[in-house]
C-alpha cells in the first residue's frame, strides 16, 4: 500500500526486453535500505525490487503491466515518480493507493490558475464513472484531489510544490498518464452493482 506522496523522482537507466521487461531505475533512495522483494511504486505501478546497486534498483514488468500502463512506452532517460511502500506508523498524507493502475488517461489541457497549474485529464469511459468531485485519484502515482468532472474529463490543480517534486511538473497536453481510481469508489460501485 502507498499514499500517493512521491518521495523521489527516479530515472530509467536501462530497459531490457524479455519474457518480462526489466527496468533499472536510478534513485536517490538509500538502496541499502531496499530489501529485495520490496514493493516500490514506479509511476504509480506497484513493482517488486529484484536487484539493486549503489544508486539504482531493478524491477520486472509483465506484458500485462506494460499493456495496461505507460511503462511500456518508457525508455532510458525517462523520469518516473517513486514511492516506497507504507510501513506501520507512517503518516497517511495522501490517500490509500494500492499501486494497481486501473488504466491510462491523457492530459487534454493545462492552464495557469493563480500560482497553481490547472490540468484537465480524460479518463477511459469505464473509469470515468468512478471519478467524483472532491474525491481522490492517483495520477502517475501522485495523490490528487479532483476539482470538477465533466463526462470523462476531470480537472485538478497542481500547486508549485507538486510540480517541483513530481513528474507532473512536465504536464503537457497529449501526454499519457497512469490512473488509479479511489479504492473506496471502486468498492461502493461494485456493491451498488450487486444490489
Amino acid at each position: 500500500m502507498f499514499t500517493g506522496i512521491v518521495t523521489d523522482i527516479g530515472r530509467i537507466r536501462r530497459v531490457v526486453p524479455g519474457g518480462d521487461t526489466r527496468l533499472e531505475i536510478e534513485t536517490a533512495y538509500d538502496t541499502a535500505s531496499i530489501a529485495l522483494g520490496a514493493s516500490i511504486a514506479v509511476a504509480g505501478c506497484c513493482l517488486t525490487a529484484i536487484e539493486k546497486g549503489a544508486d539504482w534498483f531493478a524491477v520486472q514488468a509483465s506484458a500485462e503491466t506494460l499493456a495496461k500502463t505507460t511503462l511500456g512506452g518508457l525508455g532510458a532517460g525517462a523520469r518516473v515518480n517513486l514511492e516506497r511502500a507504507l510501513r506501520v506508523g507512517d503518516e497517511l498524507g495522501g490517500h490509500i493507493v494500492s499501486g494497481h493502475v486501473d488504466g491510462t488517461g491523457r492530459i487534454v489541457e493545462t492552464r495557469p490558475e493563480g500560482d497553481s497549474l490547472r490540468v484537465v485529464f480524460e479518463a477511459p469511459a469505464e473509469l470515468a464513472r468512478f471519478i467524483a468531485p472532491k474525491g481522490g485519484i492517483a495520477v502517475d502515482g501522485v495523490s490528487l484531489t479532483v476539482n470538477e468532472v465533466a463526462g470523462a474529463r476531470f480537472g485538478v490543480n497542481l500547486i508549485p510544490f507538486t510540480r517541483a517534486h513530481t513528474t507532473l511538473g512536465e504536464a503537457r497536453p497529449g501526454r499519457a498518464v497512469n490512473l488509479e481510481i479511489d479504492l473506496l469508489a471502486r468498492y461502493v460501485a461494485r456493491l451498488r452493482e450487486m444490489s
